[in-house]
C-alpha cells in the first residue's frame, strides 16, 4: 500500500512517500523538497553478528551524477570510491542516529541515502538525515524516536531555514542540526565568527523546526503502522560487574589515577584487567557464558570507575579541575624549507601543521552534485598509528580522518583572505598527527594557525580549538574542558569548538545520549569560550601576527590586467601561445574570465620575462613605435619580424635597402635582429614595419638606420621607379588578388554547404 504525506516548516514543503519503491528493505521512504528527490532505506540483518561489543550500522550516502543531469568526468564512468562531500555526509546521518539504537543490538544495520534528483534550491545533504530518520520510522527496526535534520542560515542577521546553495555561499553561518523532539543529538557548523549568544539562539532556532519535522514523521510512522521486530539484546550480568566492583573496584580506581601519563596509565590497566580475568575465571568455570563475558565486564567497570569519580569527587583521571586545559607548548616556524610551520602541543595530543602555497591553477576542482567548484583552501589530516603506540598497515585515510579534516578545514575558512585580490594563492594545509590523547582535530586548528601566520598568510585573526566532555548520570551533569581519550571513550558527549577572539568559526557535536539539554550546551559553551582564549594567549605568544611577507621559498605571485577580448590571443590555437610561455619564461600562468591574469614563479626574471610576453600579444600597437625583434621566416615580398613575443609584423621588402634587392636574403636572413618601427596597422590588424637598422653588419643597410619610406612605396632618389621594383610591385599585386578571389571562393564553398546541411537536417529529423 502506498502512503503519502506532506507538510511544511519554514515556507519549504516536505514530502513523504512509502510503499511505491524498496518494498523488501526494512523501510524505505522517498523524501521530497522543491525538485530534490532523495531516497532513504534502512534494513537489519535477520541474526546478530556474534563475537562482537558493539553496534554494526554502516550509514552511506551515495551520490549520483544523473541526478543533476550530468555524465561523470574522466575515464572512468562507472561510481567507485565516494567523494569527500559523500563521505562527510554519510557521518552526518550516522551520527545521530548511532546512539538511539537499542543498547545491546548486534545485528548488521545499512541505512542508505541517495539523491535521485537533485535542485540546486534544495541541497541533498541534510535532506539525507531526514531521509534516513524517516525510513527508520516507517521500518520494522526498533528505535527509539523519530530524527531529523535541518539547516541554518544567517543572512543580514536573520535566520534562513533550510537555505539554498547560493544563499549558503553568502551566509555568516552554516549551521547543520540532527535531534528529535526532545534534543539535540548533532552539530555541525562553519561560522564567519559568530558570537556565542547568536549561536545558542541558531541552536534553538534549529532545534524547533527539527521538533516540527519528526512530529509529521511520527504521524507518517502511524499510517504506516509497520511493527517492530523483536530482537535479542547482548547485555553484561549486572551481577558479574557488581562481583568485579565489590572486589577489584578500589585497586582500579587506584590505579586509574596512579599516573598522568598515558601510554602508563593504559597499561596499568591492562594488565590489572588481565589480572581479574585470570583470577575470577576459576569461580565461573561452570558457567561458561559469564566467563566469557570476564574481560567486558571488567571493562564497565573501569568505565563506571572514571565516571563515578567525576560525578562524584570531581576527579579526572589525571588529576586536572573540570575546567583545566593540560599543559600548552605552541612553536612556530620549526621547520626550514617548508613555506610554513606550527607544532602544538596541549598535554599528550601533538599535531605538526605544514602550509603550502601554490597558484591558483593548482586548486582542487570540487565536481559534486551541487555546482563544480575551484577549491583554493585544503585541509588534509593524517593520523599514523604510531600517535597511539600502535602497529597497522596505513591503507590511506578513512572516514574519521575525513571528517576532522574537513572540521579544521571549515574552522579556518572564513578568517584566510580568499577573496582578497593580494592573496592569489592556494593554500594547502596538511596536519600531521604526532602523539593522540584526545581532540587531535582541535589541536589542528592551532597548529594550522601557527603555520598559516609563519607563511606570512594574512588572517583575519587567529583560531585556536578545544574539545569539551559530558558525564552525566541522567539528573547530574558534569562538563569537562579538553577532554582526552579516556574521558572521551567513558564520557557522554564529544563537543568540539572553534573560533577566535571575536566568535566562533566551527563547531561540532557528537553525544551518545538521547539529547543535550540547551542549558548544558550553553555551558560548555561558555566554558569553551574561556578555554579558547586560554589557547589564543599562548598562540600569540609565539606569534603575535602574520609574517611581513611569505616566505622565500615560496611562489611569487604578479597580477596584471588585460582585455578579456584578449585571452584568446594569449592561449593562442590550441594553446599554442600560453604554452610558449610557460616554457619560455618557466612561469605559471593563469588567467581569469575577466581578463585578471596571475603569473607565478620562484624568481622574479621569470616573471618579467611572462609577463613581456603577454603585454606583447595583448597590448595595442601604435604607429611610429619601435622595436628590436629577430627575423622568424622570409617570403617573396618580405622578412617577417617578431617584434613582441609572440607578434610579427611584415617588413616589406622595399623598406628594407634603399637599393633594389635581387633576394631579401641579399639583406638579412632569418634569426637576424632588425630594429623596426611600425609603419601602418591596416584595417585588419595586420602590422607593416620599416627597417631602421640592424644590429648584425649588413652591408645592404649601411646608412639606412633612420631611413623613411617615400609616399610611393619606395626608396629612392628624385627619379622614377626603377623598373624590377615596378615588376616586383605588379607580381605581389597580381598574387594579392588571386589569393583574395581563393578566399571569397572558399567562403562562397562554405556558405553554400551550410545553406545545404540546414536545409537537409530537418527532412532526416
Amino acid at each position: 500500500m502506498i502512503h503519502h504525506h506532506e507538510f511544511e516548516v519554514g515556507g519549504k514543503t516536505l514530502s513523504l512517500e512509502t510503499g511505491r519503491v524498496a518494498k523488501q528493505a526494512g523501510g524505505a521512504v522517498l523524501l521530497g523538497m522543491g525538485e530534490t528527490v532523495v531516497l532513504g532505506v534502512a534494513t537489519m540483518s535477520e541474526e546478530p553478528r556474534p563475537g562482537i561489543d558493539f553496534l554494526p550500522l554502516t550509514c552511506d550516502y551515495e551520490e549520483r551524477k544523473y541526478s543533476v543531469g550530468k555524465i561523470p568526468g574522466g575515464f572512468m564512468k562507472r561510481v567507485g570510491r565516494p567523494s569527500e562531500k559523500a563521505i562527510l555526509t554519510s557521518r552526518l546521518m550516522d551520527r545521530p542516529l548511532r546512539p538511539l539504537f537499542p543498547k545491546g543490538l548486534r545485528n548488521d544495520l545499512q541505512v542508505i541515502a541517495m539523491p535521485f534528483s537533485v535542485d540546486q534550491e534544495c541541497p541533498p545533504d541534510v535532506l539525507a538525515i531526514c531521509a534516513a530518520g524517516a525510513a527508520l520510522t516507517v521500518s520494522d527496526i526498533p528505535f527509539k524516536y523519530p530524527v531529523a535534520g535541518v539547516r541554518v542560515g544567517l543572512i543580514d542577521g536573520e535566520f534562513v531555514l533550510f537555505p539554498s546553495i547560493e544563499e549558503i555561499k553568502v551566509s555568516d553561518l552554516d549551521l547543520v542540526v540532527a535531534g528529535h523532539k526532545h534534543a539535540i543529538s548533532m552539530v555541525e557548523a562553519g561560522a564567519n565568527q559568530v558570537t556565542e549568544e547568536v549561536m545558542q539562539k541558531a541552536l534553538k532556532f534549529a532545534h524547533d523546526a527539527v521538533k516540527i519535522i519528526v512530529a509529521e514523521f511520527e504521524k507518517f510512522g502511524n499510517m504506516v503502522n509497520k511493527p517492530k521486530r523483536e530482537v535479542n539484546l547482548h547485555s553484561v550480568d549486572p551481577g558479574l560487574i557488581a562481583a568485579i566492583d565489590k572486589k577489584f573496584g578500589k585497586d582500579i580506581s587506584k590505579t586509574m589515577l596512579g599516573s598522568k601519563d598515558k601510554a602508563m596509565r593504559e597499561s596499568a590497566l591492562n594488565d590489572l584487567i588481565k589480572d581479574v580475568v585470570e583470577k575470577l575465571k576459576p569461580e565461573y568455570e561452570g558457567q561458561p557464558e559469564l566467563q566469557a563475558q570476564l574481560g567486558e565486564a571488567a571493562d564497565y567497570v573501569v568505565k563506571n570507575v572514571v565516571r563515578e569519580n567525576i560525578l562524584k569527587k570531581d576527579t579526572r583521571p589525571d588529576g586536572r579541575k573540570l575546567d583545566e586545559i593540560r599543559p600548552l607548548e605552541a612553536i612556530a616556524g620549526i621547520l626550514p624549507r617548508v613555506h610554513g610551520s606550527g607544532l602544538f602541543t596541549r598535554g599528550q595530543t601533538q599535531v605538526m601543521t605544514i602550509a603550502t602555497l601554490g597558484l591558483p591553477g593548482e586548486a582542487q576542482t570540487m565536481d559534486g552534485l551541487e555546482d563544480v567548484e575551484n577549491n583554493r583552501y585544503m585541509h588534509f589530516y593524517n593520523f599514523p598509528s604510531y600517535s597511539v603506540g600502535e602497529v597497522r598497515p596505513n591503507r590511506g585515510p578513512g572516514r574519521r580522518e575525513i571528517g576532522h579534516g574537513a572540521l579544521a578545514e571549515r574552522a579556518l575558512r572564513s578568517v584566510i583572505p580568499l577573496d582578497d585580490p593580494d592573496f592569489p594563492y592556494t593554500l594547502l594545509l596538511i596536519s600531521e598527527v604526532l602523539e593522540s590523547n584526545g581532540s587531535t582535530s582541535m589541536a589542528s586548528v592551532c597548529g594550522s594557525t601557527l603555520a598559516l601566520m609563519d607563511a606570512g598568510i594574512k588572517i583575519k585573526a587567529p583560531v585556536a580549538g578545544i574539545a569539551m566532555g559530558l558525564m552525566s548520570d541522567g539528573k547530574v551533569f558534569k562538563v569537562l574542558t579538553d577532554i582526552q581519550g579516556m574521558e572521551d571513550f567513558c564520557g557522554d558527549m564529544d563537543f568540539k569548538v572553534a573560533g577566535s577572539r571575536d566568535g566562533i568559526t566551527a563547531l561540532q557535536l557528537d553525544t551518545k545520549l538521547d539529547g543535550i539539554p540547551d542549558e548544558v550546551l550553553a555551558q560548555a559553551l561558555a566554558q569553551a569560550k574561556t578555554a579558547r582564549l586560554q589557547i589564543l594567549d599562548v598562540i600569540e605568544a609565539e606569534i603575535p601576527a602574520p609574517r611581513d611577507s611569505v616566505a622565500a621559498s615560496a611562489p611569487q605571485v604578479v597580477t596584471i590586467k588585460i582585455n578579456p577580448e584578449k585571452i584568446g590571443a594569449v592561449i593562442g590555437p590550441g594553446g599554442a601561445n600560453i604554452k610558449k610561455i610557460t616554457s619560455t619564461s618557466g612561469a605559471s600562468v593563469d588567467i581569469q574570465q575577466d581578463g585578471t591574469v596571475l603569473i607565478g614563479g620562484t624568481g622574479t626574471e621569470m616573471i618579467e620575462t611572462a609577463i613581456s610576453m603577454i603585454k606583447g600579444l595583448t597590448d595595442e600597437v601604435e604607429v611610429g613605435a619601435q622595436f628590436v625583434g629577430k627575423v622568424t621566416r622570409i617570403i617573396g615580398r618580405g622578412a617577417f619580424v617578431e617584434y613582441m613575443p609572440g607578434r610579427e609584423g611584415m617588413v616589406p621588402k622595399e623598406h628594407i635597402s634603399a637599393t633594389p634587392l635581387g633576394r631579401i636574403e641579399d639583406a638579412v636572413n632569418i634569426g637576424d635582429e632588425l630594429n623596426v618601427k611600425v609603419h601602418e596597422v591596416d584595417g585588419q590588424g595586420r602590422v607593416n614595419l620599416t627597417a631602421l637598422g640592424i644590429k648584425q653588419s649588413l652591408p645592404a643597410l649601411a646608412g639606412n638606420e633612420d631611413a623613411e619610406p617615400p609616399a610611393g612605396g619606395s626608396f629612392g632618389g628624385g627619379g622614377g621607379p626603377d623598373t624590377e621594383i615596378v615588376v616586383a610591385e605588379a607580381v605581389t599585386a597580381v598574387v594579392e588578388v588571386v589569393t583574395e578571389v581563393i578566399v571569397a571562393a572558399e567562403e562562397a564553398e562554405t556558405m553554400i554547404a551550410t545553406v545545404v546541411l540546414e536545409t537537409t537536417l530537418p527532412r532526416q529529423r
